[in-house]
């Protein structure tokens, strides 16, 4: 009954965060700025909410096919790309709102679902449903190879092809900070940005591994 009750609750919570993640995916389409190459998928932000998307489909269709838990590599590295979603975004916005909402303060309710509530919604099925955080190899390199990814995506492919925001130094950078830091600047603020998604891993890490020796004592994580 027990075992019956908590497979659906996870499920129902899956299905009310698919809700959210599809709804709040689609309405980006609506506000986006089309004179922009790369569109809203310049920002990290946009990055977070479609993993959150994907992932989420993916853990609820496992969980309603009644499959055992799985992707814990992407579910986790996912989980972290948003964690760093919302720490660079609340650190900026309280130094100056305008480093990282150059055109103007968004409407609250997307402001904080996309940096907080979404976020703390995919975090929360991966330390405690999904326990994502036991393939430490595998979900270390799927972290980097997203950050990289990203960082690629934005200094090479929409940064050249955007004039918009401008900087002191660039122009086309997805946030406006960047505009004003020189190259050597931006990749030091790209290194410390990874160690950070790192340590954000490394706490998933740990958490997960309290849980399951509280949980399970005879259990064990494994990493791969």
């Amino acid at each position: 009954m027990v075992i019956r009750d908590k497979h659906r609750f996870i499920l129902n919570y899956r299905f009310v965060c698919l809700l959210f993640s599809a709804g709040y995916f689609i309405y980006q389409f609506t506000v986006a700025n089309y004179g922009n190459f790369g569109i809203h998928f310049r920002y990290l932000t946009i990055w977070g909410l479609t993993g959150a998307l994907i992932v989420t489909f993916l853990l609820y269709t496992s969980k309603r096919n009644k499959e055992p838990e799985r992707y814990f590599s992407l579910v986790s590295a996912v989980a972290v790309l948003n964690a760093m979603v919302v720490f660079l975004y609340w650190k900026l916005y309280f130094i100056d709102p305008s480093l990282v909402n150059y055109s103007g303060l968004i409407v609250w309710y997307q402001e904080y679902y996309l940096h907080l509530v979404g976020p703390v919604l995919l975090i929360v099925d991966s330390l405690f449903f999904n326990g994502s955080f036991r393939q430490v190899h595998k979900g270390v390199l799927t972290t980097l190879v997203i950050c990289l990814l990203y960082i690629l995506w934005s200094e090479i492919i929409t940064g050249p092809f955007n004039s918009t925001p401008e900087g002191s130094v660039s122009n086309g950078l997805p946030y406006p900070f960047l505009n004003n830091m020189h190259l050597q600047d931006r990749i030091e603020f790209y290194v410390t940005t990874i160690v950070t998604g790192l340590a954000f891993y490394l706490a998933g890490w740990i958490i997960t591994k309290v849980k399951f020796h509280f949980a399970s004592p005879k259990g064990s994580l494994h990493s791969s």
